[in-house]
């Protein structure tokens, strides 16, 4: 009988070629009709969304806020970090849900407030995430990776497969080249807030249409946090097994 670690194994096999795969016609036209909304949206709202962007974010690399009261899981089962982290997911779900129909109800100008609510809740999430799986978030280390989490949940198809790329060698060049991941200078602040305003899709901005804001707002941000738990816990589980079972970058 297969083990647990043996069909996780199989299962980011399975999602490393779907972070491959090209856009099909549904994304492809979904994607086209964002971009006209986003063309007519009054400049504020762009602006406010990349300013709210950058600030959490760094926040998030240089602050104490996010840090989970949570504490580090060490010496538990995958299968039990799995667990955990799918309760935690259903609890941030239904928060982001509330959010979402809150300020989806007031249309326009407060679904400008929800885009930085709803990055401030993903990232919180993200900081659980990490010590659900055994990683601790005080270590700068990894807090970039956390932001490597999110442009790998909300990215383009070609910057998706370049932070992968560099994911799944982290365990082995984060050991040989010490504070090779410690400079946060080095991140494209610009490439980053674009890729996420972009990756914004038609859920999120029919958000903004009076009269259906709130439903819209509440299904959109509890497909979004799905969307994030799939690339935070298949990257841990990732970590994790190559670190414990030898699962090397060439297996993905």
């Amino acid at each position: 009988m297969m083990g647990y670690e043996e069909q996780v194994a199989m299962e980011l096999r399975l999602w490393a070629r779907n972070l491959a795969k090209k856009e099909g016609v549904l994304e492809s036209t979904s994607k086209a009709f964002s971009n006209k909304i986003n063309n007519v949206l009054p400049k504020k709202v762009h602006a406010a969304l990349t300013s709210a962007i950058k600030g959490i974010v760094q926040a998030s690399l240089v602050g104490a806020k996010y840090t989970p009261k949570r504490p580090v899981a060490y010496g538990i089962t995958l299968e039990e970090r799995d667990r955990q982290a799918e309760q935690l997911t259903n609890v941030y779900k239904k928060v982001a849900a509330a959010e979402g129909a809150g300020t989806g109800a007031g249309g326009l100008l407060l679904g400008a407030v929800d885009f930085p609510a709803l990055i401030a809740i993903k990232m919180k999430y993200l900081f659980e995430m990490a010590h659900i799986y055994g990683f601790d978030t005080s270590d700068m280390n990894e807090r970039l990776y956390i932001l490597s989490i999110f442009q790998l949940a909300f990215s383009s198809r070609e910057h998706r497969l370049t932070v992968f790329e560099r994911m799944k060698n982290w365990e082995h060049q984060h050991h040989e080249s010490s504070g090779r991941f410690n400079n946060s200078d080095e991140i494209d602040w610009q490439k980053l807030q674009q890729e996420y305003r972009d990756s914004l899709d038609l859920r999120k901005l029919l958000q903004l249409v009076p009269g259906i804001g709130a439903v819209i707002g509440a299904w959109a941000n509890y497909g979004l946090l799905e969307d994030l738990n799939v690339a935070a816990k298949n990257s841990y589980r990732m970590r994790i097994l190559q670190r414990h079972n030898g699962l090397s970058s060439a297996d993905l």
